[in-house]
């Protein structure tokens, strides 16, 4: 049997610390004083409102401490057992949720408050909204839940240049505005896409521009569409 496990690799990890927190206080401040089990925990917003950063900087905190920490999502392989040793169990992309990963994720809540496991979840609308079966949704409402709301411009702006100077990524004004104008406002994909342009950069000897950046995923969507 299989699970995906949490990837703890990334960088920057997520933590609460760097969660650009906006009108999402009581959220963080919810999950920093969290002290499980508790009740299940649920996050709904848009994509780029700190989702899946929230539920990464909660399994962070819970692996600082020494817990075991399960990761699972829309694209997690089936099945999804719960193990004795799990403290948290983390469920991301509900919204997206088949039939067979509804009944996964009904029965790890089952097994999770049998077993005093703290649960926090996450989908892009509310519990009563969620395209699922009736009694997975009334889990996931069970609890505390939060609607996130994704950073104004401003902030989106002040964001992803403190995280393109944490990596090193020298990005001039004119390259990110062209971002926020015409990609949505995530910055984990954001700054995901400015890392690739960075690397195209220097594989062509060319400076961060919007000319190099239309070539690039020009290059892309050809070569995505010849892959086909």
């Amino acid at each position: 049997m299989k699970q995906m496990p949490l990837a703890i690799g990334l960088e920057p990890l997520p933590t609460f610390d760097n969660f650009a927190r906006g009108a999402n206080e009581a959220a963080l401040a919810h999950l920093r004083a969290l002290h499980m089990p508790a009740a299940p925990v649920y996050l709904w917003g848009p994509s780029g409102s700190g989702k899946s950063h929230l539920l990464r900087a909660l399994a962070h905190a819970a692996q600082r401490e020494g817990h075991r920490v399960a990761w699972f999502d829309a694209a997690s392989v089936l099945p999804w057992p719960l193990r004795p040793d799990w403290a948290l169990v983390l469920i991301d992309r509900c919204d997206e949720f088949d039939a067979e990963r509804q009944h996964a994720a009904f029965m790890l809540f089952v097994d999770a408050a049998t077993h005093g496991v703290q649960v926090a979840a996450a989908g892009r609308l509310p519990p009563v909204d969620l395209p699922l079966r009736d009694d997975l949704r009334t889990r996931l409402g069970w609890g505390h839940v939060f609607a996130l709301q994704p950073l104004p411009e401003a902030g989106t702006r002040a964001v992803l240049r403190y995280e393109l100077d944490e990596r090193g990524l020298r990005v001039s004004d004119d390259v990110i505005d062209y971002l926020l104008t015409h990609f949505p406002r995530d910055l984990s994909n954001l700054v995901a896409l400015l890392a690739r342009l960075d690397r195209f950069a220097l594989a062509s000897g060319r400076p961060l521009t919007v000319p190099l950046l239309k070539r690039m995923l020009a290059e892309e969507a050809e070569s995505a569409e010849t892959a086909r």
